[in-house]
């Protein structure tokens, strides 16, 4: 687990410093150009250095062990700073939304420039790069933080080749593809914003198990022919992981050492189930 942290935490740092250096470029060629697709790529970049940092920070606080006051450990802190990272995406692509409609409207132009060519170019290898190295990060973890990683960096590598192409247009004299894309690139953020909202939503208001893991979890309590039955099967999430309580029937001649020592097997049992980091199991004879 602590190399899995450990992961994490140098794929948000790599994240921040590949993002920092993207989103100066493509800030200032894109100001300086009045390109507003690039405009919104910048903007992009900055939304995902926010991301890499809350991501670093809330790593880093769910790393923490559980203790006295956080009995289940503090899993959810990474689901905390995600909302706030959705909350941000969701106001700026709104922003950006609006700038390119009104590019659109009043047929704005740019000036070509082949360091706009350039710029793009730079961007799509650095995400390449980036994508790469989170990818084999995850297939090494399979972190739900190093997969939106991965996934967010392969989906910049598609969003720059659309700005690409608005820039080589623009070369053309064809200028309202920009603010096309533009509008894209905004409602892009938007739609990853709100996906992000929902995901640390669900969490944080201790969303059940998926209806998969709770048949696996009650076909393990089927392989224990001295369980006679479950009355009650519940489960919240602690972040990535889930604590499971359910109540299981014993025959009531069974002696107390017998019933703790079968609800000690089932416990492995569930613990085992990638989704799951803790079990507690009431035991109720009949």
């Amino acid at each position: 687990m602590e190399e899995k942290f450990k992961s994490i935490k140098n794929a948000g740092i790599v994240g921040i410093m590949g993002n920092i250096f993207l989103l100066i470029i493509k800030g200032f060629i894109g100001f300086a150009s009045h390109s507003q697709s690039m405009i919104a790529d910048a903007f992009n970049s900055a939304s995902d250095i926010l991301a890499s940092l809350m991501t670093f920070i809330g790593n880093k606080i769910a790393s923490e062990p559980e203790d006295s006051t956080h009995n289940f450990g503090h899993g959810k802190a990474e689901y905390i700073f995600s909302l706030f990272i959705s909350i941000t995406m969701l106001i700026v692509s709104l922003k950006l939304l609006v700038d390119s409609i009104s590019s659109l409207i009043h047929k704005n132009t740019f000036d070509f420039s082949w360091i706009l060519v350039i710029v793009c170019a730079i961007t799509i290898i650095t995400k390449l790069i980036l994508y790469v190295y989170t990818k084999k990060l995850y297939t090494l973890h399979n972190s739900i933080l190093l997969q939106s990683a991965y996934k967010d960096h392969r989906n910049d590598c598609i969003v720059t080749t659309f700005t690409l192409i608005s820039v080589l247009l623009g070369k053309l004299g064809i200028f309202y593809f920009d603010g096309i894309v533009g509008t894209f690139i905004s409602i892009w953020i938007f739609a990853s914003g709100f996906s992000i909202f929902l995901e640390s939503y669900n969490v944080l208001m201790d969303i059940s198990l998926d209806e998969t893991t709770k048949e696996h979890i009650l076909n393990l309590v089927k392989e224990h022919e001295n369980i006679k039955g479950v009355s009650d099967l519940y489960a919240t999430p602690t972040g990535y992981h889930y604590v499971v309580i359910l109540t299981i029937s014993v025959d009531g001649t069974m002696n107390t050492f017998e019933s703790h020592e079968l609800a000690d097997h089932l416990e492995k049992d569930i613990v085992a189930l990638e989704k799951v980091s803790k079990a507690i199991i009431h035991v109720n004879p009949v």
